[in-house]
């Protein structure tokens, strides 16, 4: 039997300590060997249907997610929520953008997050907080990512700003302050997406707005460049891709081949990655600075990153990492990989119909390597989200490689965990934390506490 990695950490949401207790959720947590906690920093109640937000969330209106722990009673409901504490004002004043105001629901049960903080620390734990890296509350347009030629994205699964817009960084370090003033006892904050996701191709090929313009100008790229090649290659993708294009992309080899040859006729597109990568170690270096003038330098910056080869999409360098984080997370998330084959599939036989499907399935899988080569499904209907009670589609070997892939990408300059989520049924569940604990990573994170039944929290302190 495989001993459970020295680091374990789950993120556990609020609501559910709301509704099972503090002191029993940590029970059941150090039982199995968890050592860290990220919590978030807002409280629910139940609402009526229609207000607030339903949760399990619909990740992108394509999940069909039931919680394993019942939250007042059910597995899916509609809850309303409040923030855990009443921000500081002085913080805020040169930030565009403010938190939420406190209101009746913060006075009731807000406490609770201090409550479990503190509870977890008098346990030995670390305890983060777990945030949006670049998603303020009531996001404006003007800081939303744009399309090669200026447009808003018609549609992005994560509304994530510009990671350029100096409005989101001043909201960033305000927010800091106000974390450390209000829960000074954290080791550090965990920050989601300092990236761009890439659920969509749009959110792919976002952002050439007008606040990546001044950064990439300052910072020695060639925007016009980058944005007219990118534009080119937008429009190549939406209306003018064939089936000899994408053959290539279904061979033993992978794509590595058509892929580079792409690059080398886009050349544009390469400096557009680079540039997002760029921007990413920026984000995370003023995420640094900011954590380190408000509580100083032993508190820990701990990112949250898609996994290879989606990173190189997103512009997360997993081999910068090191230079402003303790750690990062690669998101071992299989049931987002399956939906992603569907989205850009989608999107891709909507603007060009002479496709034939079962050639771009193979292409897709083949360029997110989320199958061994000649395996793998055929259809969009083979990759759509998993039921709760459904196995996700991704071989372990592949999931395994991906690790080592991200371990020696880091290079030991920072501490390689892997992020594994708790959705799906059991023994899936227990195959996909086996396969983490068997690679060489430094650690584990499990999202969230929510899909963690009893069994799976047991199969967990199995190793």
């Amino acid at each position: 039997m495989t001993s459970s990695p020295r680091f374990l950490g789950v993120t556990t949401l609020s609501p559910f300590f709301q509704v099972e207790g503090v002191e029993p959720v940590l029970d059941r947590l150090q039982a199995v060997g968890v050592n860290a906690v990220a919590v978030n920093t807002s409280v629910t109640a139940p609402g009526a249907e229609g207000e607030g937000s339903y949760q399990p969330p619909d990740d992108g209106g394509t999940s069909p997610r039931l919680f394993d722990r019942p939250l007042w009673g059910q597995r899916g409901l509609w809850l309303t929520s409040a923030p855990g504490h009443a921000f500081r004002s002085e913080f805020f004043a040169d930030s565009p953008y403010q938190p939420r105001p406190a209101n009746e629901l913060t006075a009731s049960a807000g406490p609770i997050i201090g409550d479990f903080i503190r509870a977890a620390k008098g346990r030995g734990m670390r305890v983060y907080i777990q945030t949006s890296a670049a998603a303020p509350a009531g996001l404006r347009d003007e800081d939303r990512p744009r399309l090669p030629d200026g447009s808003l994205p018609p549609y992005r699964m994560a509304d994530t700003a510009s990671l350029a817009s100096p409005a989101v960084r001043a909201w960033n370090r305000a927010w800091t302050q106000d974390i450390f003033a209000q829960y000074p006892e954290i080791d550090g904050i965990r920050p989601d997406w300092p990236e761009y996701p890439c659920y969509t191709l749009n959110e792919v090929f976002s952002d050439l707005g007008p606040h990546v313009e001044s950064w990439a100008v300052a910072h020695g790229f060639n925007f016009a460049a980058i944005q007219q090649e990118t534009l080119a290659f937008w429009r190549y993708l939406h209306g003018s891709l064939r089936n000899a294009d994408i053959a290539d992309f279904a061979e033993a080899d992978g794509g590595r081949f058509a892929q580079a040859s792409l690059l080398t006729r886009f050349p544009g597109v390469t400096e557009f990655f680079r540039l997002k990568a760029a921007l990413s170690a920026d984000l995370l270096a003023d995420w640094r600075s900011a954590i380190t003038d408000a509580a100083g330098p032993e508190k820990e910056l701990s990112a949250n990153a898609f996994m290879a080869p989606y990173s190189f999409f997103t512009g997360l360098d997993f081999a910068r990492i090191g230079e402003n984080c303790g750690s990062v997370s690669a998101k071992l998330y299989t049931m987002h990989w399956c939906q992603m084959v569907e989205y850009w599939g989608r999107e891709l036989l909507d603007a060009n119909p002479g496709l034939d499907e079962g050639l771009l399935v193979r292409a897709l899988v083949a360029l997110m390597d989320i199958a061994e080569p000649g395996r793998g499904g055929r259809t969009l209907a083979d990759y759509h989200y998993p039921e709760p009670d459904e196995a996700h589609p991704i071989p372990s070997e592949t999931q395994a490689r991906k690790l080592r892939q991200v371990v020696r990408a880091v290079g030991g300059r920072a501490q390689v965990h892997a992020l594994v989520h708790g959705y799906g049924p059991l023994d899936d569940f227990r195959r996909r934390f086996a396969l983490a604990v068997q690679s060489p990573v430094d650690g584990i994170w499990v999202n969230r506490y929510g899909y963690l039944s009893d069994e799976k929290l047991a199969a967990m302190g199995e190793g």
